[in-house]
């Protein structure tokens, strides 16, 4: 079988709830752990739920965390990698997607974000999106730039595929973690897909 959507397929996403976000996430207990990948090193954090964040390392350890402390401000942090850490290192790096197990994502966003990055999670690996057609997907064909701003928000970096969403004129847009990167990405997905 050829590579399915390592998205659709295998990750859940499930809303955080205003209680567990609320107050800077207060209610939070954060295991986070850094690993590196083909394509940088990331960051990678979780709840008791799910995935919660993940990010490539640009600058530095310390700066990385400190954008997730700041999406968090009042969680508890513990750096240690869990089992559900360890399933979706497994997962993002694994060429042979047949066995992985459904991996959770528990996600702080608006009910438009969240709408979005469920819409990002169909496009198939190697394939590319514009920011217009996730918005006529969702029904809103003039909330492109709206679309946008959820995308780049997305918290899960490579597990929510913003790096496969272009512009309409079939320019690269932006990537948070530079276009490079997603340049390389995109070329990856390419070769996975053959």
């Amino acid at each position: 079988m050829k590579q399915e959507r390592l998205n659709s397929r295998f990750l859940k996403v499930l809303p955080m709830s205003a209680e567990e976000s609320g107050n800077g996430g207060r209610n939070l207990n954060i295991a986070y752990s850094f690993t590196e990948t083909p394509f940088g090193e990331i960051l990678m954090a979780s709840t008791s739920k799910g995935i919660c964040y993940l990010a490539f390392v640009t600058e530095s350890r310390d700066a990385v965390l400190d954008e997730l402390k700041h999406i968090f401000p009042h969680a508890a942090y513990r750096e240690h990698r869990d089992e559900l850490q360890q399933k979706t290192v497994n997962a993002v790096l694994s060429i042979d997607k047949e066995n992985i197990d459904v991996l959770p994502l528990h996600l702080k966003g608006t009910e438009f974000q969240l709408s979005v990055w469920k819409e990002l999670l169909n496009i198939p690996l190697g394939g590319i999106t514009s920011y217009g057609k996730i918005a006529q997907k969702l029904q809103k064909p003039n909330a492109c730039r709206a679309v946008g701003s959820a995308v780049g928000d997305n918290p899960v970096s490579v597990l929510i595929p913003c790096h496969r969403v272009l512009r309409t004129d079939g320019g690269l847009g932006g990537y948070h973690w530079g276009l490079e990167r997603k340049v390389k990405l995109l070329e990856w997905e390419k070769t996975l897909n053959k």
